[in-house]
C-alpha cells in the first residue's frame, strides 16, 4: 500500500512538474509568428484594438491563453482560434516567457483633456461610488503584479483598454480573480472608464 502511495505521489509531482515547466524564450520567439500579425513582432502592437503583451507577465499571459481556450470565462472568437492552436502547456509556457522578456515600447496615444480624471480614479478611485484605486492591483506605475496574477497596464492602448473594461461591466468576459473587476465597474460611468483608459495609455 506505501509503495502505491509513493508512486501515486511521484507521478503526481512528475505531472506537476509539466504542467508549470518554465518557459523558454527563445523557443517562445520560434512560436510567435502566428501572433506576430496582431500583437507585433515584440509583443508591441501597432494596432489599437490589440493590446501589447511586451512584459506582461507570465503568470497571467498563460491564464489568458488558458481561459480563451476554455470559451466561458473570456471570449473572443479570433484568439479563442489562435489559442486552440497552441497545442501544448510547454508551448503556452514559451510563448508567456518571450513576450515577458520583451520590452515595452509603447505607441498608445493619450488624450490629454481626459488624464486629470483618470489619474484621479486611477490613484485614489471614487469614495462616493465605492470604486478602489486602480493602482491597489496593478501598481501605481501600471507595472502590474505577476506573482498576483495582476496584468501589467501601462502603455496599453485606450481602445483595448476601454473594451475589456466594458466586458467586465456588463460581464461577458469574468475571468477576474473574485470578481473584483465585476463588482467594481458597472459603478463606473462612461465617461470615467474612458478617463482611466487614458491615462493608463499615458503611463509608459
Amino acid at each position: 500500500m506505501k509503495k502505491i502511495i509513493v508512486s501515486g505521489v511521484v507521478v503526481f509531482l512528475s505531472l506537476a512538474g509539466v504542467a508549470h515547466a518554465a518557459g523558454d524564450a527563445a523557443a517562445g520567439q520560434e512560436k510567435s509568428a502566428m501572433c506576430a500579425g496582431c500583437h507585433g513582432a515584440d509583443g508591441n502592437s501597432m494596432v489599437p484594438t490589440f493590446p501589447n503583451l511586451a512584459g506582461q507577465g507570465e503568470k497571467y499571459l498563460v491564464k489568458q491563453i488558458a481561459d480563451f481556450k476554455g470559451m466561458a470565462t473570456r471570449k473572443n472568437d479570433t484568439m479563442t482560434g489562435m489559442a486552440m492552436t497552441i497545442a501544448t502547456d510547454q508551448d503556452v509556457a514559451d510563448l508567456a516567457a518571450f513576450y515577458a522578456a520583451q520590452t515595452l515600447n509603447s505607441t498608445a496615444v493619450a488624450d490629454e483633456s481626459k488624464l486629470a480624471k483618470g489619474r484621479e480614479i486611477y490613484k485614489g478611485g471614487n469614495l462616493q461610488t465605492g470604486v478602489p484605486a486602480c493602482q491597489g492591483c496593478h501598481g501605481p506605475t501600471g507595472a502590474g503584479n505577476d506573482a498576483a496574477g495582476y496584468p501589467q497596464l501601462k502603455g496599453q492602448h485606450a481602445d483595448y483598454t476601454m473594451a475589456q473594461l466594458r466586458t467586465f461591466r456588463d460581464g461577458s468576459r469574468s475571468n477576474d480573480d473574485r470578481s473584483v473587476m465585476r463588482s467594481a465597474l458597472p459603478r463606473m460611468t462612461d465617461d470615467e472608464l474612458e478617463a482611466v483608459a487614458h491615462y493608463i495609455a499615458s503611463l509608459k
